[in-house]
């Protein structure tokens, strides 16, 4: 992938990479999880992506939405001078809008992250195709707008990587036209091993520059030292910010944004959430502020599964479930999909434990190509909740066909071709009459 050709500045980072690797030999950071006694597969190699342009040109380009009709540019260059400037318009190298934003850096043990530039454009018409260059300088970019009606396909892939496998999902997911981009955490696994986060951005750059990616942080990316380096997230926060202002968040880790009569939750599985918390609170805000009239699909995404039969991570989504759960449904959820589990898993509609109509259905689908191989043992015998589970790497396509219909499917990448290997059809809660919408009674714990 991008050839074997480095450049001087990526030769200067492998001295970085021992240094981390060194310092989390001696210094590991603290598990998460008592339950890692299963088997993986083991996964593809790693790929580094090697910085291949000036110091000035840009770099690790992603575009995420932000409010209506406009979007956020980010990218780094290497150069501090360069400019934080978006040129764009509907003509191949004919800019008829410009718009200036804002740019940021941080320092990580000896690593020093380059310029990093964020800018909004916009307004931008949807369904549309637009021309864009970043810093006045280096390659042109394009990147299609979201459609204003239905039909609108989401792609769902979630603890991507950087491996080969990465890039065989990467691949599957060009292959057919889609409209955004949904991952539950688990990015770049640098692990704080900063220039990592750099391959990463540089990997994804031909697809996440394209199409909108919104994001959510997994347990990789939380990236702490007691003592040194207390405050989690610094990397994600600087690399990949989210809408979150935009939904009255106070935070980068959890936000919700809105997409042709869609809302999309993003929540955060590594922040706190009890019921006296500030994602909480947010949460119920949020849900509350919803037209289910006008918005008909109501989608939620998180890292670390509230239901999963693998005998990986047993457990580490319960608190959460047990706190957010009720939330969920009675604003009648219809999806929620949740990484951190190296497998493919779908659930039926569920509240509390039992199959009920009117719960969300579930989706596990932490398989993108992470490094650390697939999680190939589930428990036995299967539990009636789970419908379709199997342990290989792919993605997965939420096409939402109209107001009331949309269809799910999970496509393998085992294979040369991504086949689709598990789809079912699914109708809105919103359009089901036995399912009318709840309102969220004052808990009496607060």
């Amino acid at each position: 992938m991008m050839g074997r050709k480095f450049s001087r500045r990526s030769l200067m980072e492998f001295p970085i990479l021992l240094v981390h690797t060194l310092f989390l030999l001696l210094f590991p950071l603290p598990l998460l999880s008592e339950h890692d006694n299963f088997v993986r597969q083991p996964a593809g190699q790693l790929i580094i992506t090697p910085h291949q342009r000036s110091h000035s040109d840009p770099q690790q380009v992603h575009i995420s939405l932000v409010g209506k009709e406009k979007m956020r540019v980010s990218w780094i260059t290497e150069a501090k001078h360069a400019e934080s400037v978006v040129e764009y318009g509907t003509e191949s190298g004919e800019y008829s809008a410009k718009s200036t934003g804002e740019h940021t850096s941080y320092r990580y043990f000896l690593y020093n992250s380059g310029k990093i530039h964020n800018v909004v454009i916009g307004p931008l018409k949807p369904g549309t195709t637009y021309f864009y260059r970043c810093g006045g300088s280096g390659p042109e970019f394009s990147l299609k707008t979201p459609p204003h009606n239905f039909p609108l396909e989401f792609v769902v892939v979630g603890d991507l990587g950087q491996t080969e496998w990465t890039a065989s999902t990467l691949k599957h997911v060009e292959s057919r036209e889609y409209d955004v981009a949904l991952l539950p955490g688990d990015l770049s696994y640098a692990d704080s091993q900063q220039p990592l986060w750099d391959s990463f951005g540089r990997l994804v750059e031909p697809y996440a520059s394209k199409r909108p990616w919104m994001v959510t942080e997994g347990n990789h990316e939380i990236e702490i030292f007691p003592i040194i380096y207390p405050q989690p997230f610094q990397a994600y926060n600087a690399r990949w910010p989210m809408p979150f202002q935009q939904s009255a968040s106070t935070s980068n880790l959890y936000y919700s944004f809105q997409l042709v009569a869609t809302h999309v939750i993003m929540l955060g599985s590594y922040t706190d959430f009890h019921a006296q918390s500030q994602q909480y609170n947010w949460l119920r805000s949020d849900i509350a502020n919803i037209d289910r009239a006008k918005t008909p699909w109501l989608i939620v995404l998180l890292h670390a599964p509230w239901y999963n039969t693998n005998e990986a991570h047993q457990g580490e989504g319960e608190s959460m479930r047990q706190a957010m759960e009720q939330l969920l449904y009675n604003a009648r959820v219809d999806l929620v999909f949740a990484g951190h589990v190296h497998a493919y898993e779908r659930f039926t509609r569920i509240y509390d434990n039992k199959v009920d109509s009117c719960g969300p259905m579930y989706v596990t689908i932490g398989d993108g190509g992470n490094r650390e191989g697939l999680a190939l043992m589930f428990k036995n015998p299967p539990s009636p909740l789970s419908l379709y589970r199997e342990p290989s790497f792919g993605h997965g396509r939420l096409r939402i066909v109209n107001e009331t219909h949309a269809h799910w499917s999970w496509h393998r990448n085992n294979d040369t071709d991504a086949v689709v290997a598990d789809g079912v059809w699914i109708e809105s809660l919103s359009s089901s009459q036995a399912c009318s919408i709840q309102q969220d009674a004052p808990n009496e714990e607060l």
